[in-house]
């Protein structure tokens, strides 16, 4: 790992609630129910089958031509609610390609991927999002670089937003807000034992804000229009 790849001071400690989860058995047989969402890597599916209920402010995020969404990041759930809404490409880690239930959707879906621990392969990364942005597709990016809790968030990295000036394309943020801690997907965290979370969970909601477009003369200006957009 190099010194410049983003961190989170958050663990799985932050991932908990005071109300009491669903039964064991229910548990299970929701887990179970995302084999076929899974298979056929259908997003809604797969919130459907863990009884994830999603809501939004709006019915499309991105703005009528190839538009970068940005979004802050607090879960490997944040993938199929944002996907549920409209099909999008994503700019992910490679790990990603390898997840058990994300991983396929990740493929799928076009997903650019990145390698974190090469920085000579930005640039090129760059490129591929610009020529991906110019040919009318949208893209999800979590400037973040990794998740964390959703009571506080990271330093947004700038790399994306200059191919969307690159390709002179929209920017539009998102605020991903979770109606309970146990969503969240941080620190040395497994994918099982965040599943086994999720899966027990009662009444988890999921809300997705699209808010107005932003605009800067350099991505310095954009990151962080949008990042104080998220937060707000």
């Amino acid at each position: 790992m190099t010194a410049w790849l983003p961190t989170s001071p958050c663990t799985p400690h932050c991932a908990t609630s005071t109300v009491a989860p669903v039964s064991r058995v229910k548990a299970v047989t929701r887990a179970l129910r995302t084999v076929g969402p899974v298979l056929r890597r259908d997003a809604t599916g797969l919130l459907d089958a863990l009884d994830v209920r999603l809501t939004s402010n709006v019915e499309r995020l991105s703005a009528g031509r190839g538009t970068l969404i940005v979004a802050n990041h607090v879960s490997w759930l944040d993938i199929p609610a944002l996907l549920a809404i409209e099909p999008l490409r994503l700019l992910a880690k490679r790990e990603v390609a390898d997840w058990p239930l994300i991983g396929a959707m990740a493929r799928r879906s076009g997903t650019i991927f990145i390698e974190r621990d090469n920085l000579r392969s930005l640039s090129v990364t760059v490129a591929r999002l610009a020529h991906a942005l110019r040919s009318g597709c949208s893209v999800l990016v979590f400037p973040e670089g990794t998740t964390w809790c959703g009571r506080e968030m990271g330093v947004f990295r700038r790399a994306a937003f200059q191919a969307a000036l690159d390709a002179d394309a929209p920017v539009r943020p998102v605020t991903i807000s979770y109606s309970t801690p146990i969503a969240a997907y941080v620190g040395d965290d497994t994918l099982v034992a965040s599943l086994s979370r999720v899966a027990r969970a009662r009444d988890l909601r999921v809300r997705l804000t699209a808010h107005p477009l932003v605009h800067g003369e350099d991505r310095r200006e954009l990151a962080a229009a949008a990042r104080r957009s998220i937060g707000a």
